[in-house]
């Protein structure tokens, strides 16, 4: 086997961790001493052993004298576990592969650094592109200290979410839906407007046996307008919810909704009169939230967008033709004038569930 076949498998063994580590990353880590592999681990969960640990634990006094490949650098830091560096120095280790360098500040550099002075062979860049796709959310936590957020919408052909009467269900077909459930299901958050609750009262949870985790619901709701009698609020004690409001929303509204068991947040409001999307940011990333599916109509994504606060796209176009000026848009807001200014997107898959055309993208940068 070659360096990127281990390699490869540690980022296999990493994306075990898909919805249980955060808010730590996915990391994998095989060790191989001559052709064969002694030892491997992926951390499982926040607060549980770091990948290379797990590995060193399994490989035991063969760790000795090994190369270890891991998917990001070890760190150097003391959180709700050792640092790792002192663990692979300890055992042995001659080699370190890394994919990536750890972009949290308390890391960044410093454990490559720490092992080259312990006199250890450290190779980084192996599958760096697939080691960052992995770990997107934590990359944009660290760098931009915000979610990373993903536009989920099921349109028509014309790019309709809904009808004039606002009747969307359901425009994607089942299959299409049950891989948007899988999805919801290693998600910190789902969030969507007042009017997507209102219109369309979503229980915002992955229907799926057994998921992974239970995302966060949280609802943009500047005047407190949610009816006590939505799926939401019947379900809140089961399911946690936050519901970000304006300074200035009712009162009386507030304590019913708590003592129903939401957590209401007043944040400040933007020149539209709604609450402002990166205050509603700000907050997320201070509660750990680093992976939000966005379920919300033509306002919030056009919000986004305006906001430079979109890093995702997941689309289902379903095969049929809404029409009608008054149909609703999957993106809102006032439009550009001209086509230069439009939003750019780089196309990355493109597949069928049945009759459906999935298109998954990312929002370009020109950074």
């Amino acid at each position: 086997m070659k360096e990127e076949d281990y390699m490869r498998m540690a980022l296999s063994l990493a994306r075990r961790g898909l919805g249980t580590t955060s808010p730590n990353p996915m990391v994998g880590a095989v060790l191989v001493k001559g052709k064969r592999i002694v030892g491997k681990g992926y951390h499982k969960k926040a607060g549980f052993p770091h990948a290379e640990v797990i590995a060193i634990n399994d490989a035991k006094e063969e760790a000795k004298g090994a190369t270890l490949f891991i998917n990001l650098e070890p760190c150097v830091h003391t959180g709700r576990t050792p640092p790792c560096v002192d663990a692979v120095i300890s055992a042995g280790i001659k080699k370190v592969v890394v994919s990536m360098l750890d972009p949290n500040p308390l890391v960044n550099g410093k454990g490559v650094e720490a092992l080259r002075k312990a006199g250890i062979d450290v190779k980084v860049g192996l599958l760096e592109g697939d080691a960052k796709k992995l770990n997107e959310s934590f990359i944009v936590s660290m760098e931009k200290k915000r979610p990373f957020i993903t536009m989920k919408a099921a349109v028509s052909l014309d790019g309709k979410i809904a009808t004039k009467t606002c009747d969307s269900k359901w425009i994607s077909n089942e299959e299409s839906r049950r891989f948007v459930n899988k999805m919801r299901s290693v998600m910190d958050g789902i969030m969507v407007g007042i009017n997507t609750v209102i219109s369309d009262n979503p229980l915002l949870a992955p229907k799926v046996l057994k998921p992974k985790k239970i995302p966060i619901r949280i609802i943009l709701d500047s005047k407190l307008r949610i009816p006590l009698s939505c799926d939401v609020v019947k379900t809140a004690e089961k399911y946690k919810t936050w519901i970000f409001t304006s300074e200035d929303a009712r009162l009386d509204k507030e304590t019913r909704l708590k003592s129903l068991g939401l957590e209401v947040i007043r944040i400040p409001k933007d020149d539209n009169g709604r609450v402002s999307l990166k205050h509603v940011c700000d907050e997320l990333y201070k509660r750990d939230i680093q992976a939000l599916l966005v379920e919300g109509g033509g306002e919030i994504n056009s919000g986004l967008l305006k906001e430079g606060l979109l890093d995702k796209i997941f689309l289902f176009y379903a095969p049929i033709i809404i029409g009608g000026k008054n149909a609703l848009n999957l993106v809102g807001g006032k439009g550009i004038d001209f086509l230069r200014d439009a939003h750019k997107v780089d196309i990355v898959a493109v597949k069928r569930f049945k009759e459906d055309i999935f298109v998954e993208a990312y929002v370009h940068r020109d950074y």
